[in-house]
């Protein structure tokens, strides 16, 4: 019987998100309550970056450090790769969309990869956990004084944003990176209590985000955003976002094969080097672009995130399938599951012959699995 087809679920704090940005459309802070929020937004990023800093551990980093190709490749996928491909989409679109959300399709291109989900869908499908954790950790520490130097090359030197370069420098240093020092910092003392709410933590980091959009989009609203921004200009940051995606993934596997990269270790390339992280774009957005230009930037960004979460989840769901498939497909593990099998299709196997049997079971699956890594290089 052929399997249904089921399209992944819309992730909920996308729906958060949305409603944030419709508040923010129908009752917009202004005058005294838009600065309270702006300090508040400010306030948030401070604390979201600390508790980055606080759950950055350090003995997850040293586990998977010693893949040093695997994290260069995906470094170079994150700020090599995708920044060109993000040049060209800005470029080509800047054409026919505003300016603002051509500027936001680089800015997305310039942030590093994600965190939580990448390491989610690297265990589901399979993949090196230990490695995704040191990757995606690392891009997210580098991405702190990458990005902002990214977006000073590409954006602020081009003059394709409104950014005070003194500022920025200040903004990056005082709610971005000395945050997450100090919380990185302080992780022997408090990053056991962390590391035991988590759960309860998660709300801060969202509802952090939820508030700098919240005051982004008060403020862009304030200057007209909705006469600027169509449904042919969302149509087109779609088109230009799956571009983007489909051939960072293309490249990917190129890549994943020309280096001869294990199954395990591909798929970390794959989901650690194909995403961007809303989380962290959101704040550096705050940080590095003028008030009224932030909610044009993260747009493209929010539509980006979506997508990547979509993509992703079915090449996880497939991966971890292909690999249900190939388990089993090998010959029976050990005596007791041969025993079982045997039995299934009623085939006795006699006592005197069980060691035997046993033995060539485990040559036959040695067999089995050079052939499949054979193929898969």
């Amino acid at each position: 019987m052929a399997k249904r087809f089921k399209l992944p679920s819309v992730d909920p704090f996308l729906l958060w998100l949305v409603g944030t940005v419709v508040l923010a459309s129908v009752l917009p802070a202004r005058g005294a309550a838009l600065t309270a929020f702006d300090m508040a937004a400010d306030a948030a990023i401070v604390l979201l970056f600390f508790l980055h800093g606080a759950k950055l551990s350090r003995e997850a980093i040293l586990a998977g450090m010693g893949n040093w190709r695997l994290h260069l490749m995906t470094l170079a996928f994150t700020y090599a790769l995708f920044p060109v491909l993000g040049l060209a989409a800005a470029r080509v679109t800047g054409l026919v969309i505003d300016p603002s959300l051509a500027v936001g399709l680089l800015f997305l291109a310039l942030l590093p990869s994600t965190v939580q989900s990448s390491i989610a869908f690297t265990a589901m499908a399979g993949g090196n956990v230990a490695a995704a954790v040191c990757s995606a950790s690392l891009s997210n520490l580098l991405g702190i004084v990458l990005t902002p130097l990214l977006v000073t090359l590409f954006i602020n030197s081009g003059g394709a944003g409104e950014m005070d370069g003194l500022g920025s420098v200040q903004k990056i240093a005082t709610q971005l990176l000395l945050p997450f020092v100090a919380g990185h910092l302080l992780r022997p003392v408090i990053g056991k209590w962390i590391d035991k709410h988590k759960k309860l933590l998660q709300p801060v980091d969202r509802s952090s985000v939820l508030l700098v959009v919240y005051s982004a989009f008060s403020a862009a609203v304030a200057n007209g955003v909705w006469q600027r921004v169509g449904p042919f200009d969302l149509g087109v940051l779609l088109l230009a976002s799956s571009v983007i995606l489909a051939i960072v993934i293309a490249v990917n596997g190129v890549a994943a094969r020309l280096a001869g990269l294990p199954r395990e270790d591909a798929i970390v390339l794959l989901f650690c080097g194909s995403k961007k992280s809303l989380v962290s774009g959101v704040p550096m957005a705050g940080a590095l672009f003028a008030p009224a230009q932030v909610g044009m930037v993260i747009l493209p960004l929010m539509i980006f995130h979506q997508l990547q979460l979509f993509v992703c989840a079915w090449l996880a769901g497939r991966y971890h399938a292909e690999a249900e498939a190939a388990a089993a497909a090998l010959p029976p593990q050990g005596e007791a599951e041969a025993l079982v099998r045997a039995e299934a299709i009623g085939l006795p196997i006699p006592e005197e012959c069980r060691p035997g049997v046993t033995a060539n079971l485990e040559l036959l699956t040695r067999h089995a699995q050079t052939l499949e890594g054979d193929r898969d290089k």
